[in-house]
């Protein structure tokens, strides 16, 4: 293990944000796009064209379970490349898909192949640091990595302009080679051979047992969940929103891009204060935050029509600023107690709290029809749950600590 107080390397940090910013660059650089792709494979419902972001979803926690285990065993490295591979592969699927299905089933792959760069990141990361260490280093990636939903849009816009949606998915191979080289030549392996464990069978169940020993790990991953399902309603639903409810289909790329950056401000703010206050209070605090922000639009809009824009971006901003001091400390939190797994521990977190997230987005999306309520009444109920289980955890911790 590295000494916790050494200073991160920039390059190390810009190099696991660039990995987990392919997920970032596949996932929103299509939004702008999606009205075009379902008319070009004759899928015309808006609610179904939302799969095309929820299925890649799935992907990234599916495939989690395989490759996170698989990285403990064989390096961290050799299974990022493995993961590339597949992601290349499945690009061409999407692009040369006939029906929604077959798209639908490209963007699963896609996704489990990116389930390599974001897990083994974090896994990465885990081998080097532990603690608030490790939550300032997180804090300080997810900045960087906060950058791509920003352009991310827009850059779809520019392909889709240039030459047609197709471009979009050429981009993210041509980017995602780019880290791979980047990658392969910059970056050493993190787990030493001695920890280095045999696969098997029996290597995931003896993970998840040892896994499921520890109250935090298992509190702050279905968090995180809650969380995260919450934030992907808005995500796959964002072009309706903004296209379709308020009309604002030029402006939508930098409408997004401003509440992306309202996230990565309060990211970056975590990086530097969580050293000083730790990743448990300002998470608290963030998410106490969260649930009053999204009852108060809740109350005041509970009986009346959607509001104006400017209000509309102010309480998602609001709500987006909480998120940046939420995301990374809850799974730092997680991932504290099973550093000596850490491969499968952010494989086992990624899953479960992608499983929770999505059919939460799948629940509460169905209901953004013609008004954002359903939105925050969702992230609401979200918080409210995460906040009871903090809690919870927060006290069961104090009576253990008595007693010893």
């Amino acid at each position: 293990m590295q000494n916790t107080a050494q200073k991160p390397k920039f390059e190390f940090i810009a190099l696991m944000a660039s990995l987990m910013s392919i997920v970032a660059l596949s996932i929103d650089a299509i939004l702008p796009a999606i009205p075009e792709i379902g008319y070009s494979i004759n899928s015309l419902d808006p609610t179904e064209n939302q799969k095309l972001v929820t299925m890649i979803f799935l992907g990234l926690g599916v495939g989690q379970l395989f490759f996170g285990p698989l990285s403990d065993s064989l390096g961290r490295k050799k299974v990022v490349y493995l993961g590339f591979a597949i992601f290349i592969i499945s690009s061409g699927v999407c692009v040369f898909a006939p029906s929604l299905e077959i798209m639908l089933f490209g963007r699963l792959l896609q996704g489990i192949g990116l389930s390599t760069s974001r897990s083994i990141s974090i896994s990465m990361i885990r081998d080097l640091y532990e603690g608030d260490t490790m939550a300032k280093v997180m804090s300080f990636v997810t900045a960087f990595f906060i950058l791509i939903p920003v352009v991310a849009p827009a850059f779809g816009k520019l392909m889709l302009d240039l030459g047609g949606w197709q471009f979009i998915f050429y981009s993210q191979v041509f980017f995602a080679v780019l880290v791979a080289i980047w990658f392969w030549k910059r970056q050493p392996e993190t787990l030493p051979e001695k920890h280095k464990k045999k696969f098997s069978a029996s290597l995931f169940w003896n993970g998840f047992k040892e896994f499921m020993k520890h109250r935090e790990s298992v509190a702050f991953t279905l968090v995180s969940g809650l969380v995260t399902g919450a934030f992907l309603v808005y995500l796959s639903a964002s072009q309706h929103i903004f296209e379709e409810i308020y009309g604002l289909k030029e402006v939508f790329p930098y409408i997004f891009a401003g509440l992306a950056i309202s996230i990565g401000l309060s990211t970056l703010s975590n990086g530097t204060m969580v050293m000083r206050f730790g990743m448990r209070k300002l998470s608290l605090t963030a998410l106490v935050a969260f649930c009053l922000i999204a009852l108060l639009y809740v109350v005041l809009f509970w009986n009346a029509p959607n509001p104006s824009i400017w209000v509309l971006v102010i309480f998602l901003s609001l709500q987006f600023f909480c998120l940046g001091f939420m995301w990374g400390n809850f799974r730092s939190i997680a991932m504290e107690p099973i550093g000596h797994i850490a491969g499968i521990g952010a494989a086992i977190n990624g899953f479960f709290s992608t499983v929770v997230s999505i059919p939460i987005a799948t629940a509460i999306g169905s209901y953004v029809d013609d008004r954002v309520l359903p939105l925050f009444l969702g992230l609401a109920i979200c918080g409210l749950i995460s906040l009871v289980i903090f809690l919870f955890v927060k006290r069961a911790n104090k009576l253990a600590a008595a007693t010893t």
